[in-house]
């Protein structure tokens, strides 16, 4: 089957609570390969909180279907690309209304496609917006320094005559084994610090892998990878508070991102699984950039890119400041 160049289907960024000005506020917006963005509304009522709508834009189908995003996720720059812009309109309506944003790259066959699935989920969209009202997404990566982590540890003592070669030998990487599980040791430590912070601070949390190679960005091993939902009144606090998980801790680096669109949390854990009518293209779990979802529920939706500023995909949900398992390295 072959697709038309001038062929379009339906890319949609979040669904939101209807708001007098979103449309007006819209006008001019372009979203993914520059295409103008525009709402679809299902027609529900503002007194059962079901006035919803799914804000959209049309995109090329030989980018979005299948076999043509399959080759576009191996180009990062194209992909960086599409999760900046998806980001940027999110942000826009975020601004000015509660939304749930949508999966990296969810597209469907047309508007009237979209418009049935809004309406097919448009109570449990409902409930969700409720649910995240008033409430901002952070995240928390704890990272392992190299020069903390890979140092070969000084000699305890210089070796007595008979003290072997090789015995000297294993006594130093018995001692740079016992530094670098010190090290991982003091990232636990500070995972719990964070977990303490998000009891006081937080509603809700979601685990991502760690990020490797460079995804991680800047130095350092990422052992952790979490984010946390968080009232605004909350925020500061929250943000003061989890910046400091890592001090006292020689080799342990805190980075503390946001607020973000409630990216991690726009659908529970167990609805991710789809709703007809999106294509589900596989995922780009290990994407970067701002824009990505890892783990925002996507009813019929892509397998998504990670919490923006946070990528990497979901590891799950748990109880708010549970830290999600053990930190990367360490051996519980």
């Amino acid at each position: 089957m072959t697709t038309s160049t001038s062929e379009q289907v339906t890319y949609a960024y979040a669904v939101a609570r209807a708001h007098p000005d979103l449309a007006r506020s819209l006008t001019g917006l372009t979203g993914v390969a520059g295409a103008p963005v525009h709402l679809i509304a299902e027609g529900g009522k503002e007194d059962d909180g079901t006035d919803v709508v799914l804000v959209v834009s049309p995109v090329p189908a030989a980018d979005f279907r299948e076999e043509g995003l399959g080759r576009h996720l191996e180009d990062l720059g194209w992909l960086e690309a599409v999760a900046r812009a998806h980001h940027a309109v999110v942000e826009e309506v975020t601004d000015r209304t509660p939304a749930l944003p949508l999966r990296l790259a969810t597209v469907y066959l047309d508007d009237g496609s979209a418009r049935d699935m809004l309406r097919s989920a448009v109570r449990l969209f409902a409930e969700r917006l409720d649910r995240l009202a008033g409430q901002t997404e952070w995240g928390v990566k704890i990272y392992v320094e190299p020069a903390a982590r890979d140092a070969p540890s000084a000699p305890e003592s210089v070796p007595s005559a008979d003290v072997t070669p090789g015995r000297a030998y294993l006594s130093s990487r018995r001692r740079q084994r016992d530094d670098r599980e010190a090290v991982y040791r003091a990232a636990q430590e500070a995972a719990g610090r964070v977990a303490e912070v998000a009891r006081a601070y937080a509603t809700d949390r979601a685990a991502h892998r760690p990020q490797q190679g460079v995804l991680a960005g800047g130095t350092g091993e990422n052992v952790f990878n979490e984010a946390f939902l968080v009232p605004r009144g909350r925020s500061d606090a929250f943000r003061a508070e989890a910046a400091e998980a890592g001090r006292g801790l020689p080799g342990v680096r805190v980075e503390v991102t946001g607020p973000w669109a409630p990216y991690s949390f726009a659908m529970p854990q167990d609805d991710a699984d789809g709703t007809e009518g999106a294509y589900d293209t596989g995922g780009t779990d290990d994407a970067d950039g701002p824009g990505g979802t890892g783990g925002a529920g996507d009813p019929g939706g892509t397998g998504g890119t990670g919490a923006p500023g946070d990528p990497g995909g979901t590891g799950g949900t748990g109880a708010p400041g549970d830290p999600g398992g053990t930190v990367r390295g360490v051996t519980p």
